[in-house]
């Protein structure tokens, strides 16, 4: 039977796809990526933000019409709108056979067997606080040379502007075994860089060990054989330890990147926000990683008008972001989220002075980009080819500066012939505001 599975969302909801694949062709489903040809559907939904909340209704609609028609035979929601409006779903879309919750993945097959017997299943939620362990099978979405890992489930923050917690539970680290297994699965499979991923990456093992494991968990994937980079992604600034960066200073493997969401720079605000760490704070960690490690590429995301943002706060976050000089930097205009604190709170900023607060944090870090681009004109780098550029003789790459599909890429011109996976040195003989141009060495 032909299954058509739509991922949407974050990296980590790309991993609990990858999974349910997993348990789909397992139990001898083909998958298929045409909705024509579709017997079954599951849309693994988003909800963190308005827009991703958006996306996901109107992908379920567009989906709900092939249930309709009468080619589609089961049509599932998963993911997190699916935990949040479990019952607002199948009252408000008659098609939508069954709502499973973020907790009840693994319960796929158990379900979409129920509906293809005749049974609408509605909902299917289970614990948000079970206990996690590691998954068996599952099936790559990415090409194959590279894999998310997510090493924990969750989050403990409680940011007044977030639902996470809500919608995906407490913190809960997933068994470091079973992540050095699946990491040795993974690479035996051709994969060549992990990027492990979680909420927060930093707080790996607390709930556990009782203590921080990150490092001890980085030093066991650096020892897989296989694996050429490891890439650290959602780094909260308070939480980076004397350890954590030993670790990316000794371990060859381990990227000289890091992705530290900051969210502002305003104390006023950052407290406002929920946020455990202020700007002095935010500007010595800052400094320490840069002096520690000097070729380290930081990424970082902001909120732009969050209640009671007035434009001094603006003005000190651009003050900031000129003065830090990320590498990386993306900006979210503030999306108030039913049940969480920020929503409810006085002086929501208007839509167009969010918008407006954006556009000029990015206008300032597009600046900030070419600058850096350009320096690295004339450097030899390390890059794993992502693909070929259709008609000509060159390739898009990636650098250790460049996570895929939210950074930029480094194209390469040459008349040899490489795969996607393969690693080059190249020399950097041109910058634009986000990607770079090279040679082969």
């Amino acid at each position: 039977m032909n299954v058509l599975f739509i991922s949407l969302g974050c990296d980590k909801n790309l991993v609990d796809s990858e999974n349910m694949l997993g348990l789909l062709t397992e139990k001898g489903y083909t998958l298929t990526d045409d909705e024509e040809q579709a017997e079954v559907i599951v849309v693994n939904t988003c909800c963190f933000i308005g827009d991703a909340k958006e996306e996901s209704v109107n992908t379920i609609l567009a989906m709900a019409e092939y249930r309709r028609a009468g080619s589609c035979k089961a049509l599932l929601v998963t993911g997190c709108l699916a935990q949040r409006y479990q019952q607002e779903i199948l009252d408000e879309i008659g098609e939508v056979d069954a709502v499973l919750g973020t907790a009840s993945y693994d319960r796929l097959t158990e379900t979409l067997d129920r509906v293809l017997a005749g049974s609408r299943a509605g909902v299917c939620t289970d614990s948000l606080n079970r206990t996690l362990k590691g998954t068996k099978k599952r099936v790559l979405t990415t090409g194959g040379h590279y894999a998310h890992l997510k090493i924990a489930e969750g989050c403990d923050k409680h940011c007044t502007y977030c639902i996470i917690p809500k919608i995906r539970g407490k913190y809960r680290s997933i068994p470091m075994e079973d992540l050095v297994e699946e990491a040795g699965r993974l690479a035996e499979g051709g994969v060549k860089e992990l990027i492990l991923v979680a909420q927060e990456t930093t707080l790996y093992g607390v709930d556990l060990y009782g203590k921080k494991e990150l490092p001890r968990l980085l030093r066991k994937l650096a020892k897989i054989k296989g694996i050429r980079w490891i890439r650290l992604q959602y780094c909260y600034p308070e939480e980076i330890t004397e350890d954590l960066i030993t670790v990316l200073k000794e371990e060859p493997k381990i990227c000289h990147y890091l992705d530290i969401p900051i969210q502002h720079a305003s104390d006023r605000i950052l407290k406002r926000m929920g946020r455990k760490t202020t700007r002095v704070h935010l500007e010595e960690q800052i400094a320490l990683l840069r002096r520690e490690i000097p070729d380290i590429c930081l990424r970082t995301t902001l909120i732009s008008g969050f209640p009671g943002e007035t434009q001094e706060d603006h003005q000190e976050l651009l003050e900031f972001v000129d003065a830090q000089e990320f590498d990386r930097l993306g900006v979210f205009a503030y999306s108030p989220e039913e049940d969480t604190p920020a929503a409810e709170m006085p002086e929501q900023v208007p839509e167009e002075v969010k918008a407006q607060r954006r556009d000029e944090l990015m206008e300032l870090q597009q600046e900030i980009s070419l600058e850096k681009s350009q320096d690295l004109t004339g450097q030899e780098l390390l890059v794993m080819v992502e693909g070929q550029v259709a008609g000509e003789n060159a390739y898009v790459c990636r650098t250790y500066r460049d996570a895929p599909d939210v950074d930029g890429y480094l194209f390469l011109n040459t008349a040899e012939t490489l795969v996607s996976g393969d690693f080059a040195r190249v020399r950097v003989t041109g910058a634009l505001e986000y990607d770079l141009i090279g040679e082969l060495i």
